[in-house]
């Protein structure tokens, strides 16, 4: 009797268990399969300021023009891109300068201590105090006034360092049980342009006033940024997603920015003109007027006639077809991508890109990444959209600068069918 009596309890037991599993797991679903339920909604009409989208397509890419020192690293494929985002203009001072700032502002509320306490007991820098600038905890902030040659306290350039992260995917694609502490790669950098570019890039050459100007005077605010290094282009593209982030804490992240591919920055370059060696879809670099088109070193160094000593504002020349600024000109721009000559002999067809992490200690033919659109400073030549042409990425000049991109998520906005 007291055996069947558990038996019967166990059995009850179990009929609770099922009838409440099956009322828990349907959701109201009536049987069906619905997919996860409370998903967040995606905006898929998010348009980033300054942001113009550039829809999926193929093009061929390679020289638009005689390889004038057959070097043979532009070779013709086609090749098909997904859409993407892209800033209408390089990068400006004044939109660095807000990276700066923040990291500025971010020691200075450390120095200050302007914590918070989270729920879970950890102590985050609350950015609702206002800074007093005066306040002596703040004194090794600055370089000594008796140490500058206005007698001014200045911020100390070197404090200036931002930590930014990325994740090594092709180590993760050959490394299946790898977690994710073994794909985060960290860096530390100062991220303070280098304003004596001006000087170190040309011999015998007065430009002085360009050193002192060019990042901090308000008439360069919206020319491009120069002086910055491809990984601190990298950093301000991981700082800007973080920016980009918080002023949505409601809605699903978006894909990070970063620098585009050298294929997506031709592609968006010919403006849909396939083959145009220009972003301006001609053959020529005048207009019907006789006008130059972009901001470059016309003959043998007449570098005023195109109406640009040095750079220019960003915003100066005409666009191309998809709105999108000095593709050719004013700066050379830094591109994801690494350099090799025959890079378009082994990269895919479907949003090629070549990636390696070179390390500290690595050859320097290793840390050569591409950049395109020839500068203020160049022959006609490196304006061409399909010229292929590289730096090391640990070196800042006076005519490379960067623009960002985004990946679209989803469906393609100008897809048809």
């Amino acid at each position: 009797m007291e055996r069947n009596r558990k038996y019967i309890s166990y059995l009850f037991g179990m009929a609770i268990l099922l009838i409440v599993s099956s009322c828990g797991g349907d959701k109201g679903g009536g049987g069906e399969l619905l997919g996860s339920q409370n998903r967040p909604k995606w905006n898929s009409n998010l348009s980033p300021y300054g942001m113009v989208y550039i829809g999926s397509g193929t093009l061929h890419i390679g020289q638009s023009d005689q390889d004038i020192f057959n070097s043979y690293t532009q070779r013709p494929r086609a090749i098909t891109i997904p859409g993407f985002f892209m800033d209408d203009t390089e990068i400006t001072n004044n939109e660095y300068r807000q990276f700066v700032d923040w990291v500025r502002d971010s020691i200075a509320h450390t120095f200050l201590e302007h914590y918070y306490e989270d729920e879970d007991g950890n102590e985050i820098l609350d950015w609702e105090y206002e800074i007093d600038w005066n306040d002596e905890l703040l004194d090794d902030l600055y370089v000594d006034g008796e140490n500058t040659l206005s007698g001014k306290k200045q911020v100390n350039k070197n404090l200036l360092k931002y930590e930014y992260r990325w994740i090594d995917w092709q180590k993760a694609a050959h490394s299946k049980d790898a977690q994710i502490s073994d794909l985060l790669n960290k860096e530390a950098l100062h991220i303070y342009p280098d304003t004596l570019v001006w000087i170190r890039d040309f011999a015998y050459s007065y430009n002085e006033p360009m050193t002192r100007n060019y990042f901090w005077h308000p008439a360069y605010d919206d020319y491009p940024v120069v002086g910055v290094t491809w990984k601190q282009a990298k950093a301000f593209c991981y700082w800007r997603t973080q920016l980009w982030n918080s002023g949505k804490p409601d809605q699903p992240s978006s894909e990070d920015f970063r620098l585009p591919t050298e294929t997506e920055w031709e592609y968006a370059a010919r403006g849909g003109h396939d083959y145009a060696p220009y972003p301006w879809g001609a053959y020529y670099l005048r207009n019907e007027k006789g006008c130059l088109l972009a901001n470059f070193k016309p003959g043998r160094g007449n570098y005023p006639e195109d109406g640009g000593m040095y750079t220019v504002d960003a915003y100066k020349y005409f666009p191309n077809d998809y709105g999108l600024y000095n593709m050719s000109g004013n700066v050379a721009e830094w591109t994801e991508t690494a350099y090799d000559e025959g890079a378009y002999n082994i990269v895919h067809d479907l949003s090629p890109d070549l990636k390696y992490d070179a390390k500290d200690d690595d050859p320097a033919a290793w840390k050569r990444k591409v950049i395109r659109g020839g500068s203020w400073k160049d022959v006609a030549y490196y304006l061409q959209t399909g010229t292929r042409h590289w730096e090391y990425q640990d070196t800042a000049k006076s005519y490379i600068g960067f623009r960002c991109a985004l990946t679209y998520l989803g469906r393609s906005i100008k897809d048809k069918y």
